[in-house]
């Protein structure tokens, strides 16, 4: 890199790390934050294991509630279970919906699993608490969705909550501090290659 290029590339670093430091000076509310992870795209419950253990690297106390997932083991279930006893973890267990084509049991289940929900959403010790796949109890009418987004809106100050899922609604999306929309650009089911335990599931 000549002398001159390199003069250039410094003053673009410096004026782009004038803009980051500012941005970070602006952010002066200390407060846990509701992230809603959707989108046709794969990686969202990914997405929110990582955040999981981002915290329980820093020793905070985590609880997870699986809405839809459960009859079929899971690479993070067996993680989770075996390595991370002290997370609250709880899931509905029945399965994918359409597997089970039971609504009223469906409902039945998701209210149990709900409850574990509200009952994180209402304790302070919990620095974070995941809700994989609530969009879809909102989507089918499984719960009542005014109730969710008071739990949400209600929980303690410091909490901050990560809801996974395809859709969940604009008033899900209102509510929440951030959004990020999972695009899918290509997905290797549609070649015909199967989901691979470890990466998948």
């Amino acid at each position: 890199m000549s002398e001159r290029d390199a003069e250039a590339h410094k003053r673009k670093m410096q004026k782009l790390k004038e803009n980051v430091d500012a941005r970070i000076a602006a952010a002066d509310t200390e407060r846990g934050v509701l992230i809603l992870l959707t989108g046709n795209g794969k990686g969202k419950s990914s997405s929110a294991f990582g955040m999981v253990m981002r915290s329980l690297g820093y020793g905070y106390k985590v609880g997870v509630v699986q809405f839809i997932k459960g009859e079929q083991l899971s690479g993070e279930e067996i993680y989770l279970r075996q390595k991370c006893p002290e997370v609250d973890f709880y899931q509905m267990g029945t399965g994918f919906t359409w597997n089970t084509q039971d609504r009223d049991n469906d409902i039945a289940a998701a209210e149990r699993t709900w409850a574990e929900a509200e009952r994180m959403l209402k304790d302070d010790s919990f620095h974070l608490v995941v809700l994989d796949e609530l969009t879809y109890m909102i989507a089918y009418k499984y719960l009542d969705e005014a109730r969710i987004l008071t739990a949400l809106a209600e929980r303690p100050r410091e909490q901050s909550v990560v809801v996974t899922g395809r859709g969940g609604g604009s008033a899900l999306q209102d509510l929440a501090d951030t959004v990020t929309e999972l695009k899918e650009v290509k997905h290797c089911y549609k070649a015909g290659i199967k989901a691979r335990k470890g990466v998948d599931f």
